[in-house]
């Protein structure tokens, strides 16, 4: 049945068929045919529009008709297909940035070892899945069930030396940048995952940078438009690798 609604809608004459829109669709409703970007079926887009941040020409753009009514249990189905078979994705889109959309669960694989020349110590890898951005991490992601969800700026993996062991061990992972990304897509997506997921709890870590203020007002605005209650607390890492609040449990 059709309804009037928002949906994505694709200029041919813009697209140049680079396919940095099709990983940015967390329900695949975009392909590239014939050169150029589609969407394949209008049950399959949920009209967010977290795929324009990413076209380069300006080929996207959110417009209200009649479509078909957005089916999340076919996005299950479309994107269980697309798991097997792989993204559709040109080799002209790596160009632009990570392809991946292929959700994978790295817990029962072999650790990851790293050797710490100064201490001789052994550490290994708590990360248990990919993809870990928040733009490409589906919110229907078997990793993401009933977890218990951090939500990382970019920043603070390469300033936190103590990441994977006193935070990220054990916790599904998200994350991105507040400050070069899409607000309202980061919103829309927390959204989505707090609805479908079952989230236990979140913690949010930010540096202490004022750009990264807004991640733990989208994770709360979130949470309020999902409509859920979702234990949540925040850590701030200084700019040389300092936890100046809210310490780990």
């Amino acid at each position: 049945m059709k309804t009037l609604r928002k949906i994505i809608e694709i200029d041919e004459e813009l697209c140049d068929g680079c396919g940095q829109c099709v990983p940015a669709c967390a329900e695949g409703a975009i392909r590239i045919i014939d050169g150029k970007a589609r969407v394949v079926s209008e049950n399959l887009c949920d009209g967010l529009g977290a795929c324009l941040g990413e076209c380069p020409t300006g080929a996207l753009k959110i417009v209200e008709r009649k479509a078909e009514e957005f089916d999340e249990k076919e996005v299950e189905k479309h994107l269980e297909n697309v798991q097997q078979q792989g993204p559709d994705i040109p080799e002209k889109a790596t160009a632009f940035g990570c392809p991946s959309q292929q959700v994978r669960i790295l817990k029962n694989t072999a650790p990851k070892k790293t050797v710490d020349k100064d201490k001789q110590k052994e550490t290994e890898s708590a990360l248990s899945h990919w993809p870990v951005q928040i733009r490409l991490v589906p919110p229907k992601a078997e990793f993401l069930k009933n977890a218990d969800l951090l939500v990382l700026a970019d920043c603070v993996a390469v300033a936190y030396p103590d990441l994977h062991k006193d935070l990220l061990e054990g916790r599904a992972v998200m994350m991105g940048c507040p400050k070069f990304d899409d607000t309202e897509a980061y919103i829309a997506k927390f959204t989505d995952v707090f609805k479908q997921a079952g989230i236990q709890s979140v913690i949010t870590v930010i540096m202490e940078v004022p750009c990264c203020s807004g991640l733990p007002n989208i994770v709360k605005k979130a949470v309020e438009a999902a409509e859920v209650s979702v234990p949540h607390r925040e850590i701030v890492i200084s700019t040389s690798g300092e936890i100046l609040e809210g310490a780990p449990a």
